[in-house]
């Protein structure tokens, strides 16, 4: 039995799971995490060990897979053998809005520090508030109420986020100032980076994709069209789920 496990397990792999950061580094990605470079050590295990521990996860029907810009995370299969949990529609909002303030020039002027509010005044910015109430509460008048309420979903969604790795807490945990990291290109996977943020913006600007007064307008209106279209198939969703109620009662 130990020559078949020995099979199966190459010593590479072998000497990869006995490392005594495989637990953690494990645990992590079964959680949803994105592992960057930021993460020095577990970054490093996963880059030395990257094909045994892919063929690993294969056989629980998910891929580790290594972005573009470096970062680790598990996709995945539809016939995945490992809990998984699925991001709402605000939280997929708000880490695009993440991705944007990534890209934006103010990254640059701000050293990469970003508030709370920051985030909450640029999600109302590009996506029209009326329908981001309607899509926390459908009957949302926008009351003060519904205001505070769809201001502390995007404290959750920017609490989620932090978990999965797309931000990092910049002072005391409840400073509400984080960086942010290169994994929110989950949400914006067309645009890549180079590995120095300044010639990734440079490089932007010079495909035409952001950073100049210009593009950033066109991005913007972009984005804004994609999240309304995004508020707009979740209200027909609710409105369709509300006629099939009140046609059961």
């Amino acid at each position: 039995m130990t020559d078949n496990i020995q099979d199966l397990l190459s010593s590479k792999l072998a000497a990869a799971i006995a490392n005594p950061l495989f637990p953690e580094v494990d645990s992590q990605l079964r959680s949803g995490k994105h592992i960057g470079q930021e993460y020095l050590d577990n970054y490093s295990f996963l880059a030395d060990f990257q094909h045994e521990l892919d063929s690993f996860y294969r056989r629980y029907n998910v891929e580790l897979i290594r972005a573009p810009e470096g970062f680790f995370y598990l996709r995945p299969k539809a016939t995945t053998l490992i809990a998984r949990s699925v991001l709402t529609e605000l939280e997929m909002l708000v880490g695009k809005v993440l991705c944007y303030l990534y890209l934006s020039p103010e990254r640059l002027a701000q050293q990469g520090i970003f508030t709370v509010q920051e985030v909450y005044d640029e999600l109302l910015n590009l996506a029209d508030e009326a329908k981001l109430l309607k899509a926390i509460n459908l009957r949302a008048s926008g009351s003060d109420l519904d205001k505070q309420k769809l201001a502390e979903k995007v404290r959750a969604a920017i609490s989620r986020l932090r978990r999965l790795g797309m931000i990092h807490t910049v002072g005391e945990q409840h400073s509400g100032k984080f960086t942010i990291s290169e994994s929110v290109f989950r949400f914006g996977a067309e645009v890549r980076s180079g590995d120095d943020p300044l010639e990734a913006q440079l490089r932007l600007i010079r495909d035409g994709e952001a950073a100049t007064p210009q593009s950033l307008q066109a991005e913007k209106a972009s984005l804004k069209d994609a999240m309304e279209q995004s508020m707009l198939e979740v209200e027909n969703e609710q409105d369709f789920e509300d006629e099939q109620n009140e046609g059961m009662e």
